[in-house]
């Protein structure tokens, strides 16, 4: 199938590349033939994120949102920062301590999936084709080496790798210009980055795990538009960062969840268990109990900013998106910042087109470097490297005190130059964590909250998590680190079993909620997560 754009992932910001592109078409009077293909079942079925939603992209792409009924209708009423001491205790920041950027006034507190849907309706009717359920699993070049489009995954193979009955092959979706827009840690932008060396000069990427729970509390707990982030506790008794937060929706709503920074330790920290034990802090249970959890999920989340920001611009195309890595750490935020990239993707592209050309480096770069994505970027460049080098306290106090007065004169970068999976320490260097049991109200164990993600995957066909070296987890990580594959996968994807007497590695991938942790966090870096078949995976509702 031949189309002019072809865009990877139906996530804000391939969506927002494709309405832009459209409303460019339009007004140029220029037909244009522009495709999006999505991995999930349906557009939102595998978007994840807090979300507190900052509308200034929105407000360039759409400036008549609101009275096109977008999805955005829980303004952010009561801003709270707080540092969790322990499991009982914490301190409320005054707002005169907080970073500018965590102020979260006139945002909104929104379901990003719905978000999404939103957009995918708004790009259609621009005259976008969407086609979820068809993960693209190969990039295409031509023989100049210039990105000419993607391949589709085969459907219907069984665990070998043999056609099945239902054996359907992938399409090639040939385009003038591809745009990557996969999310944090996509396997094609890991390619991408590999075969045109975008990250050359530049820091690692960071990452973060972010799992959250969606839950529905009685009305009597309930302030619409309240914000609650914590930092500190339960994570501070590991030595590890990451921060917790609870946003207050419409209809009785909540959303609850941790992010754990992957650059961790302690080989014995679970993140889903710290997420567990962290509700019972009285800051989060006193909105939770009594109340009824309605779905779960989980996601890796692109945090290094822009001195890990590789270079987005290749022949034939543009890396968009959290799949870079434009999210803003600073501001917890990066739906706003994927769009704009989105956005200025689609002008670079356009101009290309526009002259008639094809599979030339779109001028994405100049337009970036000239936009408020890039200053903010920039002005927030910092953050991590702050906490991640003098810890959450001095590291944050650091931020604040360079966002409110020194941002003019903070010249120098600072770099963080150790890769995320480098950091795991041996068992030797820890004591194992005690983490309590689930107690069902609260708390509640793997096989039931990968039940609610709404998790789904043909069991008869290819494991689409590989494995370099299938030896290394039992030889090699089983004695360093405990396998920590059995600790840090948020939905009980890796065991270690007993077989004939000896221990086992086994991969239960229906179990995948695609987060991608387990190819950022492996100390060996010997799994790589793909494509599964399409339609697999989670089926968020309303995340």
């Amino acid at each position: 199938m031949e189309f002019d754009v072809v865009i990877v992932g139906a996530g804000p910001a391939g969506l927002a590349a494709a309405c832009r592109l459209m409303q460019l078409a339009n007004e140029n009077e220029q037909d244009l033939s522009v495709c999006v293909v999505e991995k999930g079942a349906e557009v939102g079925a595998h978007i994840l994120s807090g979300a507190v939603f900052e509308h200034k992209a929105l407000d360039e792409l759409f400036p008549d949102w609101e009275r096109m009924d977008a999805p955005l209708h829980t303004a952010v009423t009561d801003d709270k920062l707080c540092y969790l001491t322990n499991k009982f205790n914490h301190l409320t920041m005054d707002e005169s301590f907080m970073p500018d950027s965590m102020k979260n006034i006139g945002n909104f507190v929104i379901s990003l999936g719905n978000f999404c849907r939103w957009l995918g309706q708004q790009a259609e009717q621009l005259g976008v084709e969407i086609y979820p359920g068809f993960p693209a699993s190969e990039i295409l070049y031509n023989e100049q080496g210039m990105v000419c489009g993607v391949a589709t995954q085969d459907m219907g193979r069984d665990k070998n790798g043999e056609p099945k009955a239902t054996f359907e092959p992938g399409i090639e979706l040939h385009a003038k210009y591809t745009l990557f827009a996969e999310g944090a840690r996509g396997h094609l932008g890991k390619e991408l980055i590999k075969q045109f060396h975008l990250d050359h000069g530049k820091q690692p990427q960071h990452y973060a795990l972010g799992i959250k729970e969606l839950w529905e509390i009685p009305a009597e707990n309930h302030q619409p538009g309240l914000v609650i982030h914590g930092v500190g506790w339960p994570l501070s008794e590991s030595h590890s960062h990451g921060g917790s937060f609870l946003y207050h929706m419409e209809n009785n709503q909540v959303v609850v969840g941790l992010i754990t920074d992957l650059n961790y330790k302690n080989p014995y920290l679970s993140p889903y268990d710290e997420f567990q034990r962290m509700k019972h802090h009285p800051v989060f249970s006193r909105y939770l109990v009594g109340g009824n959890r309605i779905a779960y999920g989980a996601r890796a989340i692109a945090k290094g900013g822009l001195s890990s920001l590789p270079r987005q611009q290749f022949p034939g195309g543009v890396l968009l998106g959290c799949d870079a890595g434009t999210l803003n750490m600073a501001k917890i935020k990066g739906s706003h910042t994927a769009m704009k990239s989105g956005m200025l993707a689609a002008e670079a592209v356009f101009e290309e087109l526009k002259q008639g050309l094809s599979h030339t480096t779109p001028g994405y770069d100049r337009l970036f470097l000239d936009s408020w994505l890039y200053q903010e970027l920039h002005e927030s460049r910092n953050f991590g490297a702050e906490v991640h080098k003098f810890g959450t306290l001095v590291g944050g106090a650091l931020a604040t005190i360079e966002q409110k007065w020194l941002k003019k004169l903070f010249k120098w970068t600072l770099k963080d130059k150790r890769a995320d999976h480098e950091c795991l320490e041996p068992l030797a260097k820890h004591t194992p964590i005690p983490y309590p049991k689930p107690d069902g109200i609260l708390s509640f164990d793997k096989p039931s909250s990968v039940y609610l993600s709404g998790t789904q995957h043909e069991e008869n066909q290819p494991c689409h998590l590989k494995l370099a070296d299938s030896d290394i987890p039992i030889k090699v990580h089983l004695e360093t680190f405990g396998e920590p594959s059995q600790r840090y996968c948020p939905a009980g994807v890796y065991e270690v079993i007993e077989l004939e007497g000896k221990p086992a590695f086994q991969i239960n991938a229906a179990n995948c909620v695609h987060c991608k942790t387990c190819d950022i966090k492996d100390p060996s870096q010997n799994i790589t997560w793909t494509t599964p078949e399409g339609g697999g995976g989670p089926s968020y509702p309303n995340m």
